[in-house]
């Protein structure tokens, strides 16, 4: 018989730490301490740009025309001074292309990078809910001691102006992403009038409003822990050349008070684990819960500069430099994946630079290919006309094929801002006449070159 002890299952050791109970997975709510450092300045200025341009986008205009509205309702989409219609919308799969192979190779390279200092979640929560939390519950000890405490009358009006000041700022950003898709205009004029008005926007607005205030005033880390699915994917991307937040364990072990000259440079403050969001121990070794948000980084060197030690002991290294080996920056893999990123990004510029103001397209009507009636042949078509212009159009539509008669009605039409009409069109040629192709051609009265369609004409075989 086997030994029982073998088939028991490994379990982490009672060092590991975690926002999630390793034994139970119940969570332990982390409350993490301030920190003041490089790397957090540069985090703070960053997620103030970010913040700055979730405001600044629907309101700033390029060439007349918004910076960025993607007005769902009507069709149209601005981005950066190009106006988009619907017919547009295989861009999309481009644009996606080249952002998710740019973000694969930053993270092959820097890690989850994104994750600490340019996700939504972290900006939000470190940018603007985690300082309303620090002003009304203060700092991490004060706050602790109190929770370890029975309720008062300070604690709980702490916790009611710390909860009503996270459903104002949930409200606010809330109310700023909508922007993008009424334009900010639109949204003061709604704001302005009665809710019945517009039930739609309103009702998006309250469940927005909600979810970000159960988000980020309960959820928190777990979207990152739990729900996230970049952060899964981490074991493909990252490898042992990659840059981490890691702890020098040949430097910082074995650990010891600051004047044991046989202990190593970390002297175990857990100054590291109280500064963590997610609330887990760097020292532990690479964790898919470490967001590489750099607190710790700043946490340490703080403690190395007042014990007049070099700073570094934890840093951004890769594994292999953790280990005293040399780092390989280009890869194989970072080649392809680059390579996939600027396919995405030419294959869109491309695109956008060769994108017409009228859009033509010619479709065969549903029914028969063809019809032959009183000594002529019949074929039936669609033609779509869009209009990518924020401005009324005006166009005249014409046919031309050798051999060929065009029945379209109206010759001249006015086309709408972003608008697309649907003309029937009908080709006839006389019996006899054999397959071939013919254009529709679209000219603007104003003048230009004309906006052609291709077509082909069928007809029985003899």
């Amino acid at each position: 018989m086997k030994d029982p002890e073998r088939r028991r299952l490994p379990v982490l050791p009672e060092t590991f730490v975690s926002s999630l109970d390793p034994h139970d997975g119940k969570r332990r709510l982390p409350i993490p301490a301030d920190v003041h450092g490089r790397f957090t300045t540069a985090r703070r200025i960053g997620f103030g740009l970010l913040v700055a341009i979730l405001i600044i986008a629907p309101l700033a205009r390029l060439g007349g025309r918004p910076l960025v509205f993607l007005d769902v309702a009507r069709r149209q989409f601005f981005l950066f001074g190009a106006s988009f219609g619907e017919s547009d919308i295989h861009l999309l799969f481009f644009v996606l292309t080249g952002l998710g192979f740019s973000l694969v190779v930053a993270t092959a390279m820097l890690g989850r990078v994104f994750c600490g200092f340019a996700c939504p979640q972290t900006v939000l929560l470190e940018g603007l809910f985690r300082p309303i939390e620090r002003l009304f519950e203060g700092s991490r000890a004060a706050r602790m001691k109190r929770d370890a405490g029975g309720w008062t009358v300070g604690r709980a009006a702490r916790k009611v102006g710390k909860h009503l000041g996270f459903v104002l700022l949930a409200a606010a950003v809330s109310h700023a992403a909508m922007s993008l898709f009424v334009s900010w205009p639109g949204l003061a004029a709604m704001m302005q009038g009665s809710p019945s008005l517009h039930p739609q926007a309103f009702a998006w607005g309250v469940v927005t409003t909600a979810v970000l205030y159960g988000h980020f005033a309960f959820f928190r880390e777990q979207f990152c822990l739990v729900l996230c699915p970049y952060g899964r994917i981490q074991g493909v991307l990252v490898d042992r050349d990659t840059l981490v937040v890691g702890y020098d364990e040949r430097r910082g072990e074995p650990r010891g008070k600051a004047g044991d000259p046989t202990a190593g440079a970390c002297v175990d403050c857990n100054r590291c684990v109280a500064v963590c969001p997610t609330g887990i121990d760097i020292r532990n070794g690479l964790q898919l819960d470490c967001i590489g948000c750099s607190a710790c980084i700043d946490a340490c060197d703080e403690v190395m500069d007042k014990l007049e030690r070099p700073r570094g002991l934890v840093r951004f290294d890769s594994q292999r430099g953790l280990d005293g080996e040399r780092r390989r920056v280009m890869r194989p893999r970072l080649a392809i994946y680059a390579a996939l990123g600027v396919a995405g990004f030419g294959v869109f510029a491309v695109s956008v630079a060769r994108h017409d103001d009228v859009a033509t397209q010619l479709l065969r009507a549903p029914g028969a290919p063809f019809v032959v009636e009183d000594g002529r042949v019949r074929n039936s078509f669609i033609l779509v006309v869009g209009n990518h212009r924020d401005a009324t159009l005006k166009v005249e539509v014409s046919g031309k094929g050798e051999g060929l008669d065009f029945v379209l009605s109206p010759a001249s039409l006015e086309l709408a801002p972003m608008g697309t009409v649907r003309l029937p069109l009908v080709v006839t040629g006389a019996a006899g006449t054999s397959s071939r192709t013919f254009h529709v051609a679209v000219t603007e009265t104003s003048g230009g070159s004309p906006h052609e369609a291709e077509g082909r004409f069928l007809a029985p075989t003899h």
